[in-house]
C-alpha cells in the first residue's frame, strides 16, 4: 500500500443554506469569488500538483457540479438519495479514491499564501501520523468568530481546544472509515479517535486563509486577494 497522498477528494455536495439566498440556483462550490467559482479556486490548489487523481462529491444540484466539471478528468461521485456528510461521503467514493492516504479538501474557502497541499505533502510522516489537518493561526483567518478548533504540542500532536482553525485541508488515512456503522458521519468522529491515540497533527498554514461560508464574506474574500488590509 502507498504510503503518501495520490488522490483528492472535494467536497462539494453540501446545500449551503448559509450562503442563501446565493444558494437558491447555485451549488455553494459555484459562487463566484474575484470572478471565479469557488471550485476554480479549489482546482487552483491542486494545479501545484497535477498527477493527483481528483474525485469530487455532488449532491445539492449535483448537474452544475458535473457541468463544471465536463471533459477536465475530475470524476464526480454522485450523493443519492441521501447527503452522507463528510466521512460518509468519503467513504463512499474510496472505490474512485483509491487505497492509501488522501487529501481532502472543503470548498468554500480562498487562500492567499503558498500551495496548501504541498504544505501538507511536505510535513507528511505516516510512521506518526493517521491524519495532518492544515490548521490556520486565529489572526490570519478571515470570516470566522472563534478561538480556533485545535490545540497542538510542542510536536505538532492536534487535540479539542482554542488554538488554530481547522482550514478544510487534511492528508487522511482512510482505511479507518469502514470501521464506522454508520452511513452519515463527520471525519470528526475519526478525528477523535485519531486524538486518543495521539495520532492526529494539525500544521499552521504560513499565509492567509478567507472563509466563504456566508454572502457578506464575499468582499471580504476579495479584499483579502487584491492584498487589502481587512
Amino acid at each position: 500500500m502507498r504510503h503518501t497522498p495520490a488522490s483528492l477528494m472535494l467536497f462539494a455536495a453540501g446545500y449551503g443554506t448559509r450562503m442563501r439566498p446565493l444558494t437558491d440556483t447555485l451549488p455553494k462550490p459555484l459562487i463566484e469569488v474575484a470572478g471565479k467559482p469557488l471550485l476554480t479556486h479549489a482546482m487552483e490548489q491542486v494545479a501545484h500538483m497535477p498527477d493527483l487523481k481528483v474525485v469530487a462529491n455532488a449532491h445539492y444540484k449535483a448537474d452544475q457540479i458535473v457541468d463544471y466539471f465536463a471533459g477536465t478528468g475530475v470524476m464526480v461521485n454522485r450523493e443519492a438519495p441521501d447527503l452522507l456528510d463528510t466521512g460518509g461521503g468519503l467513504r463512499n467514493a474510496l472505490p474512485l479514491l483509491g487505497d492509501g492516504p488522501v487529501f481532502t479538501m472543503n470548498t468554500d474557502a480562498v487562500w492567499n499564501g503558498p500551495s496548501a497541499l504541498e504544505c501538507l505533502a511536505q510535513a507528511w510522516d505516516p510512521e506518526r501520523m493517521d491524519a495532518l489537518l492544515l490548521g490556520v493561526p486565529p489572526e490570519h483567518a478571515l470570516g470566522h468568530a472563534g478561538q480556533g478548533d485545535f490545540s497542538v504540542d510542542a510536536e505538532g500532536r492536534a487535540a479539542r481546544g482554542p488554538g488554530l482553525i481547522y482550514s478544510g485541508v487534511q492528508i487522511l488515512q482512510t482505511k479507518e472509515l469502514l470501521e464506522i456503522e454508520d452511513s452519515v458521519f463527520s471525519l470528526n468522529a475519526l478525528w477523535d479517535r485519531m486524538i486518543v491515540r495521539e495520532r492526529l497533527f494539525i500544521l499552521p498554514y504560513p499565509g492567509q486563509w478567507c472563509d466563504v461560508g456566508r454572502p457578506e464574506n464575499i468582499a471580504m474574500a476579495e479584499a483579502m486577494l487584491r492584498g487589502e488590509d481587512v
